[in-house]
């Protein structure tokens, strides 16, 4: 199962809550993040062009805490930068879990192994290992030799001691299907990782190679092609996503963005929508709900970052709410014990 059994089960019951209260916007996924720093430079990335003055800068455990219990999120991502350069990211990690939030704590792995000790296992932690393919083509896509034998020998290592352990996987323009099926072949049989996300990159206009990202009706054609052996059954990856995701990265649904669905936290505040634009903070998360007009995010809007996103933090939010239709609601159900 990629996604435990209690996380699914507190997740629903968050939804369904929600639901039932009226409430119109509210966040799946908190998006924390404690820096921008980082010690890689991926091309596609535009998460570290940041002044240097700001790329010093941490978030307090305190303030990942108020910003955790501000959202009210049930699930908690820690993104970066790279997270395990933070000198105080185990207290953070261990305070959310404290606070019962689902934390998944991304890492390229290069400090992975060495933090181990840091963290103990628990169904409230998932080490989210980026991995964009197999070998040279993942140091290609970050820009470093080794890198990659380094991630798979500390995932080895985390899954011996018992952690859960996921891969998240970015997608761009030229991407091999059968190199990426050969991929998860190998994070499913080898690696035995608990589960595999996979999204199509963002065109971040700061980001330094503008050349490989995906037109919308590219990455529908691209994720069939991927995804052919899982959808006629024949592979049986274990994707981190509701199906009904993995149906819209296929073309096969025509989802609307939910831009509140995983709010930003970050040094410099909450980060008006949406994670992946640079339009500016507030400075509380009750301010980025009413002072939003979220009528200017998504397709529909018409604006023009929007128009070939198709990324999971926007869209994995809107999935999860499908998810809850009476008519989805079984292979849902079915998803999580392997049967979708």
């Amino acid at each position: 199962m990629a996604i435990h059994w209690l996380q699914a089960f507190e997740v629903g019951k968050y939804l369904v809550s929600q639901r039932l209260s009226g409430r119109k916007r509210f966040p799946l996924v908190l998006m924390l993040e404690p820096l921008f720093r980082c010690n890689l430079a991926c091309p596609g990335c535009g998460k570290i062009q940041h002044p240097t003055e700001i790329l010093k800068q941490n978030l307090s455990p305190e303030e990942c805490f108020k910003a955790a219990e501000e959202c009210g999120a049930p699930v908690v991502s820690i993104p970066g930068g790279e997270p395990l350069l933070h000198p105080q990211i185990d207290e953070i990690v261990t305070g959310l879990v404290a606070r019962k939030k689902f934390v998944y704590l991304c890492s390229n792995a290069i400090l992975l192994e060495k933090s181990l000790h840091k963290f103990k296992p628990s169904p409230y932690l998932t080490l989210s290992i980026h991995l964009d393919g197999l070998g040279e083509k993942h140091d290609e896509c970050v820009d470093r030799k080794g890198v990659f034998d380094t991630a798979v020998k500390a995932i080895k290592a985390a899954k011996a001691q018992g952690f859960r352990v996921t891969t998240n996987t970015t997608v761009f323009e030229g991407t091999d299907p059968k190199e990426m099926q050969d991929f998860f072949d190998f994070s499913t049989n080898e690696l035995k990782v608990d589960g595999m996300m996979v999204s199509p990159g963002y065109s971040y206009e700061w980001a330094p190679d503008q050349d490989h990202f995906l037109k919308r009706e590219q990455t529908s054609a691209l994720f069939r092609a991927i995804l052919a052996p899982y959808r006629n059954g024949s592979k049986k990856w274990n994707f981190n996503h509701s199906p009904l995701f993995m149906d819209f990265l296929m073309g096969q649904k025509d989802y609307e963005c939910t831009p509140w669905g995983s709010p930003s936290y970050n040094v410099l505040g909450w980060q008006k929508p949406c994670y992946l634009l640079n339009e500016g903070h507030y400075k509380s998360f009750q301010e980025l709900l009413d002072q939003t007009d979220w009528d200017q995010y998504g397709r529909k809007s018409g604006k023009p970052q929007c128009q070939d996103c198709m990324v999971h933090c926007g869209f994995e939010p809107t999935a999860a709410m499908d998810s809850m239709e009476p008519g989805n609601i079984g292979r849902s159900v079915g998803s999580l014990i392997g049967m979708s």
